[in-house]
């Protein structure tokens, strides 16, 4: 079935963010410059974290990886929103809309397992930390990171081949601005149970083993930083909590919220809001919460802007010296005139 779709080709129409054909410039330059926003500061977190060598902790590890996700997440949705908010209704393939969903679904599992693997980290650090470098050795780091990938695209790969498998109309309308799972199985025509029925096993085990490992991790810090007996010491270890969990109740709150339902209880109106929390306002929150807020990214972004300071300043020298060495070899090269003379 899967085949005879991508030999048929249906096509989507995806609707957008607002529904009517009306166009929405301020909402465009909103969602353009959160969405700029967010590529700045993820990117810039990617670089400090490559780039600087005393951010070589395994939770800067994490971050830079999460840092990746998050701008490869937003770049699978938003240029599409973006062209909705000037040009509704526009026309998708069924191979481009599948292949968005495909890496939206990935891109999405992969930062929950990031997500909780950061939480692990933090874990370890809090609770365990003169056995910290053993336990989170640089082997550890890379095989949660690799796990994290594969799993989602696995996941991602299931997903996409069930529902591509099940029969639409043609043209389809796609109350969404991008090619959701919950939109897709509402529009198809043939029985859905057997998809619905894998989909939410499947995904609810891949999806809540995260949300669990997550759970876990910030129990063991809050039963560790209430035997602490210095006061500040708890008020920074739960600021720091407080920040990172406000940002996962986010993401897997509304990731819950949309995908473990029934499609009977379908919202296109609910899932377009909450699809706007965790697929552009979490991914670019994360860089500011995680990172920009901490003391060691701090100066590693000022010793980066020194550096490049620095290196402007010694390339201007030189230009300079350089400008004057030749005009001073100007003025003692004799001119061609007394060449001709001789």
């Amino acid at each position: 079935m899967a085949l005879a779709n991508f030999t048929s080709a249906p096509e989507f129409l995806l609707l957008g963010l607002v529904d009517g054909t009306d166009i929405h410039p301020l909402l465009f330059l909103l969602f353009l410059g959160v969405f700029l926003l967010n590529a700045l500061g993820n990117l810039t977190m990617v670089v400090v974290v490559r780039s600087d060598g005393a951010l070589r902790s395994p939770m800067y590890y994490f971050l830079g990886h999460l840092s990746l996700v998050d701008v490869c997440f937003t770049t699978v949705t938003v240029p599409r929103l973006l062209a909705g908010l000037l040009h509704p209704g526009q026309a998708v393939s069924f191979q481009g809309c599948f292949a968005q969903m495909y890496f939206f679904v990935a891109l999405g599992i992969t930062e929950s397992y990031l997500l909780a693997a950061m939480s692990y980290d933090r874990a370890v650090a809090v609770c365990r930390p003169l056995h910290y470098r053993v336990v989170m050795t640089p082997w550890r780091c890379t095989a949660l990171v690799a796990a994290s990938w594969t799993v989602a695209h696995l996941h991602s790969l299931l997903h996409t081949l069930l529902i591509s498998a099940l029969s639409y109309p043609c043209p389809a309308p796609v109350r969404h601005f991008f090619c959701d799972m919950t939109v897709m199985l509402s529009l198809a025509t043939s029985d859905t149970a057997a998809a619905e029925t894998a989909i939410f096993s499947e995904g609810l085990a891949v999806v809540l083993t995260p949300l669990l490992l997550v759970s876990l991790s910030y129990a063991r810090i809050l039963v560790a930083v209430l035997g602490v007996r210095s006061a500040g010491g708890r008020r920074r270890a739960f600021s720091t909590c407080g920040a990172h969990l406000v940002v996962v109740s986010l993401f897997f709150g509304s990731v819950l919220s949309v995908y473990f339902r029934p499609s009977s209880a379908y919202s296109a109106r609910y899932d377009r809001l909450a699809s706007v929390v965790y697929a552009v306002l979490t991914p670019t929150l994360n860089p500011f919460i995680y990172s920009l807020r901490n003391k060691e990214v701090k100066g590693a972004l000022k010793r980066g802007l020194r550096w490049r300071a620095v290196s402007q300043e010694l390339s201007g020298q030189f230009l300079i010296n350089r400008h004057f060495k030749n005009k001073n070899n100007y003025k003692r090269t004799p001119p061609f005139s007394s060449f001709a003379k001789r």
